[in-house]
């Protein structure tokens, strides 16, 4: 496994590679979930590599930038685990040069649920794919469902850039409770933990009312808030039963639609979804 820090070693590098490429993005503290993403693209490609970058324009100014946690070695030692082929861990200067202005913006999609919760979001998290993308020349890119919103808009980006490469969603990788594995589920204490096994539960229960013939949004919304309400940690901060690809909120379920939610337990803010 080689491991570069600069666009010039990866362009070397990248160009001795038997394709397909596969290509990883993460932001590292890898878990079980990244570790799939790796194996799906192992699977499905000649060669792999994976990127970890803490991107800081996708954080807001009172978000956990500064603590989002880290551990390089760590996260080196399991993509090597996995056959990885090239890992780029650029410093900050390699992603945004001096006087970098060059931004992407997904207008409507980057605008709602996460969007709306967290301005400016998508504009860092598409900016700095479409520079992955360009530096690492995938011929496919892996991203976990969980995200689902994130997979929307840079499946939106990849298509209206026509970028030549394919994005693959690969499912939700879960805790035995249900809990979606995530980076930010290491702030969560004992208590928190447990209670956090809530939002996988307000998504099953939605799953089952639509199962049973309930369609209308509002009365499912209702009953995964009474569910969420039970745990005293738990504070939402959105629930949604939108379009899968528009992301426009229904009134009536129409598949595939997506519930979407993002609770905060404790301080931690989490979020979770399933199609329907």
């Amino acid at each position: 496994m080689k491991v570069v820090k600069t666009a010039a070693e990866l362009s070397q590098l990248r160009g001795k590679l038997p394709g397909p490429v596969g290509f990883v993005p993460t932001m590292g503290y890898l878990h079980q979930g990244h570790l799939v993403l790796v194996r799906r693209a192992k699977a499905e490609n000649a060669s792999v590599a994976a990127s970890v970058f803490v991107n800081p324009t996708q954080f807001g100014p009172k978000e956990d930038f500064k603590q989002y946690p880290r551990d390089p070695m760590r996260d080196l030692a399991l993509l090597e685990g996995e056959g990885t082929d090239i890992v780029f861990m650029p410093p900050m200067e390699e992603i945004y040069p001096p006087g970098f202005n060059r931004w992407v913006d997904v207008g409507r999609l980057s605008r709602r649920l996460e969007g709306a919760s967290r301005p400016g979001h998508f504009r860092g998290v598409a900016t700095v794919v479409a520079r992955l993308f360009e530096l690492v020349k995938p011929d496919r890119a892996y991203f976990g469902q969980k995200d689902a919103q994130q997979l929307i808009v840079i499946k939106k980006m990849v298509t209206d850039l026509d970028m030549n490469l394919e994005v693959v969603a690969v499912p939700t990788v879960r805790e035995p409770d249900g809990l979606a594995m995530s980076s930010r589920n290491t702030y969560l204490s004992p208590e928190e933990r447990k209670q956090a096994a809530v939002l996988y539960q307000a998504l099953t229960l939605a799953k089952r009312l639509y199962g049973d013939g309930e369609r209308n949004t509002a009365a499912i919304r209702r009953k995964m808030t009474a569910l969420i309400q039970k745990q005293p940690l738990a504070a939402i901060d959105y629930i949604s039963i939108a379009d899968a690809e528009t992301l426009e909120e229904l009134d009536e379920v129409k598949p595939p639609a997506l519930v979407s939610m993002a609770v905060k337990i404790g301080r931690t803010r989490l979020i979770d979804n399933v199609v329907v």
